[in-house]
């Protein structure tokens, strides 16, 4: 091997890894089981309560001291699981599991995780919520010394660079790879008899230890905890790794430096975790409804009734509510039994969603002067819709209010993000958003309200990753990409 891998003389698509920025999606859920008779099932029930992270694909890994066993497929957990007997065979006191939306790699059967690999070192199974933006120049490196690879996602990067490393422990090889890749994840590794997590060293990605009776649980929000039954104990830091092993032992050590100060993506604040999970201490319920709070302090209106779109912006209507002394009402319904538009793979399926799914109560609506509620704008085009039912509806005057800033920049952290672009608003003033999806006022949350609304003290080792409102990136995806070098080959010493 040559004596490093310089990105800057490697042609690729800065972004996300491997394929070129959409529309903003979700990213994707992981959770972990260890120490229970049915493992999988438990890891099943989880997966369920993570569903709004992921509606792609899911899968789960199980173990029982011996072998791995895997079963995956596309769709909603409970389709993959559809028959009775597939969580039978997923025999184990360990398991992983995965929700997916395709953040890198293609919609597919053989992009949905978790992957599992076999190696000198054993068999390995790795579930990743995030994105690796320095995954494509080491994968074409990994390509150029021989590597073959099976899927277009980035884990089955860590994986390679896992059984590559020259070391003794599967943790060690594990903190190898590690250090060697850069970007926001929540990653899970099982053996056969043993189950890893770490966290990258900003947190930008969520990850969370919890506790059933003796058995140990990893997720990705606290509501998989809630599900089934388990205590939340604590989040797993930032550059932490913990390994589960023999009989629910559980050891904590550094795996990669952690930074500076912490910075957990505002957006799982804003819209990702579920209401009734919480993150860093607070819940999201009660964050969102603070936001609608200072959204309402911020930007006022002379309305009759607030409407929140739901089901992601109804903590923050009703906090906007209380707040300005206005009715909330509830005046769309939705079908629940259509997909989060947000996570839609494509914007044709995520408009034609948009019209199934929501509904507007004419009666509720008619004649009124209406705050509507949204928890952001990105390319403009639901809302645009959003307001147009409203009219339709009846409404004689619609006040579009945002519980965030304005979404200006591309996330590289596991987020699938539209082009910079096609941000509605990118490059254009309050004033010409509003004229474009055609309300008769429109207001965002400002940064400092925001970052109020959530309540954790901002200080010399704690803030938040705001790259979609201000381009602060805490893992740097611009020109100077000469940093991310990779000193002595790829997965050796």
């Amino acid at each position: 091997m040559d004596g490093s891998l310089s990105l800057a003389l490697r042609p690729y698509r800065w972004g996300l890894a491997c394929q070129p920025e959409k529309g903003p999606m979700d990213e994707c859920g992981v959770v972990g089981v260890y120490g229970l008779p049915e493992a999988a099932r438990v890891a099943h029930h989880a997966l369920i309560a993570l569903q709004h992270r992921g509606q792609e694909s899911a899968g789960i890994v199980s173990s029982d001291g011996k072998d791995l066993k895997v079963q995956k497929g596309m769709g909603l957990v409970n389709d993959v699981f559809a028959n009775p007997t597939a969580l039978d065979r997923l025999e184990g006191h360990m398991a992983i599991g995965h929700v997916r939306y395709s953040t890198t790699g293609s919609s597919n059967i053989g992009n949905a995780q978790p992957i599992v690999v076999n190696s000198r070192k054993g068999g390995l199974a790795l579930a990743h919520n995030g994105n690796l933006v320095d995954a494509d120049p080491i994968r074409a490196q990994l390509e150029d010394e021989g590597a073959i690879f099976g899927t277009s996602v980035d884990t089955e990067v860590l994986a390679h660079l896992i059984v590559r490393a020259k070391k003794e422990t599967i943790e060690e090889s594990l903190m190898h790879a590690i250090n060697q890749v850069h970007g926001g994840y929540a990653l899970l590794v099982m053996t056969k008899d043993k189950l890893i997590g770490i966290r990258d060293p900003h947190g930008i990605r969520p990850l969370q230890l919890g506790r059933l009776g003796s058995a140990w649980i990893l997720a990705s929000e606290s509501c998989a905890f809630d599900t089934v039954g388990a205590e939340f104990i604590r989040e797993v830091a930032p550059g932490e790794m913990i390994t589960i092993s023999g009989n629910g032992t559980i050891r904590s050590q550094t795996a990669v430096k952690a930074a500076t100060k912490s910075r957990p993506c505002m957006f799982e604040f804003i819209y990702f975790a579920r209401p009734d999970s919480q993150l860093e201490g607070v819940n999201m319920h009660a964050v969102r409804k603070e936001m609608g709070r200072q959204l309402a302090y911020e930007a006022p209106a002379d309305a009759d009734i607030v409407i929140g779109v739901p089901d992601s912006s109804i903590s923050a209507a009703t906090g906007y509510a209380e707040a300005a002394g206005i009715p909330y009402e509830v005046g769309l319904i939705k079908n629940r039994y259509i997909a989060r538009t947000f996570i839609l793979p494509s914007q044709m399926k995520r408009e034609t969603a948009l019209k199934l799914k929501l509904n507007p109560l004419r009666k509720v609506i008619e004649g009124k002067r209406v705050v509507l509620v949204d928890d952001s704008i990105v390319r403009g085009t639901t809302s645009k819709h959003l307001v147009s039912l409203l009219r339709e509806a009846g409404a004689r005057e619609v006040h579009m209010r945002i519980s965030s800033p304005p979404y200006i920049n591309s996330c590289h952290y596991g987020i699938d993000t539209s082009r910079a672009k096609d941000l509605i608003a990118r490059g254009r003033d309050i004033k010409q958003i509003q004229d474009a999806i055609g309300a008769d006022s429109l207001h965002y949350l400002s940064t400092e309200g925001m970052v109020k609304a959530v309540g954790l003290p901002v200080d010399a080792g704690r803030g938040f990753c705001l790259a979609c409102f201000n381009a602060d990136y805490p893992v740097p995806v611009l020109e100077n990409v000469d940093k991310y070098s990779l000193e002595g080959g790829i997965g050796d010493d």
